[in-house]
C-alpha cells in the first residue's frame, strides 16, 4: 500500500471520527484489547478535533481544489515504489509493472508526479504494502490495536509499518524541516479528503470505525475477491454490517 494511502487509513481511523461513544457493544473477538484501543481512540480523536481537523479545514477552505489534487497525486506517485516492491515480493510481476510504470510516465509526464497521465492511459494498479506481503507469506491478521497518532489497524499491518516507511522516498529526504514537511503537508491534504465523509458514521463511533477498516482491509489483502470494495460502492446505508467488519492498511 502507498505511504499516503496507510496515512489515509490512520486519518480515517483518527481523524474523520468524532467523539467516541464509550457505551457498552458486544465484545468483538477481533478486538481483545477493546479498553485500552478506547483510550487511545480518545486521545486521538481530542488531537484531531483541537489541531488537525480545523488546519484541514483551514487548507481545504485556501487551496484551489486542482492544487489539492496536484499535492495528493504527487504523494501516491512517490507511494508507486513501495507498491512496486510488494508487488515483486508478493509474486505480481504484472501489478509490479504497471505501478513501476505509473512511476515512470507520471515522474516524467506527470511533472514530478503532481498530473496522473498514466491513470489517462489506462495504467492502474492494486496498491500494495508490507502487511499485505506478510497476509501472502502465511502471517495471521492478529488482534486490531489503535496506535496513537497513527490509529487504528490489525497487528500484521502495524508490523509492515517499518518496511513502508523504508520503502517511501520521504524517509531519505536529508533535510529535517524538508522531510517532516512534506509529511505534515501529506496528512492535512489527507485529512482535508476525509472531511465530507464524517456524516458516514453513524453509531457507535469507535465500532463503526474499527469494523469498518476491517472490512477494507480483507478487502485490500485478498485482492478484492471476498466481494466488493465498502468505499467504492459507498454502501454505508441501512444494511451495512456494523458487528463485524467495515473501513483506510
Amino acid at each position: 500500500m502507498k505511504m499516503t494511502k496507510w496515512l489515509a487509513v490512520a486519518c480515517m481511523v483518527t481523524a474523520v471520527s468524532g467523539c467516541a461513544t464509550q457505551g457498552q457493544t458486544e465484545a468483538n473477538p477481533d478486538d481483545p484489547w477493546e479498553g485500552y484501543n478506547r483510550k487511545v481512540f480518545a486521545f486521538n480523536d481530542t488531537l484531531d478535533r483541537y489541531a488537525l481537523k480545523p488546519i484541514a479545514q483551514g487548507y481545504d477552505y485556501v487551496t484551489p481544489d486542482p492544487v489539492q489534487s496536484g499535492v495528493g497525486n504527487f504523494f501516491s506517485n512517490l507511494g508507486e515504489i513501495g507498491t512496486t516492491v510488494n508487488s515483486v515480493l508478493q509474486w505480481k510481476w504484472a501489478n509490479a509493472g504497471v505501478a513501476s510504470g505509473r512511476f515512470v510516465v507520471n515522474s516524467i509526464l506527470g511533472i514530478g508526479g503532481i498530473l496522473d497521465p498514466a491513470s489517462r492511459m489506462g495504467l492502474v494498479e492494486r496498491e500494495e504494502d508490507f502487511g499485505q506481503t506478510l497476509a501472502t507469506w502465511g502471517v495471521g491478521e492478529g488482534p486490531y490495536v489503535v496506535l496513537p497518532v497513527l490509529g487504528g489497524r490489525t497487528l500484521r499491518h502495524t508490523s509492515g509499518l517499518p518496511v513502508d516507511w523504508y520503502t517511501d522516498p520521504v524517509t531519505y529526504v536529508e533535510e529535517d524541516s524538508v522531510r517532516y514537511g512534506l509529511r505534515f503537508v501529506d496528512l492535512i491534504d489527507t485529512r482535508a479528503g476525509l472531511l465530507d465523509r464524517e456524516e458516514l458514521i453513524s453509531g457507535d463511533r469507535y465500532s463503526f470505525i474499527r469494523d469498518a477498516y476491517l472490512q477494507n482491509r480483507r478487502y485490500e489483502v485478498n485482492d478484492g475477491e471476498t466481494g466488493k470494495d465498502p468505499f467504492a460502492s459507498g454502501d454505508f446505508g441501512d444494511d451495512f454490517e456494523y458487528d463485524e467488519d467495515a473501513f483506510a492498511d
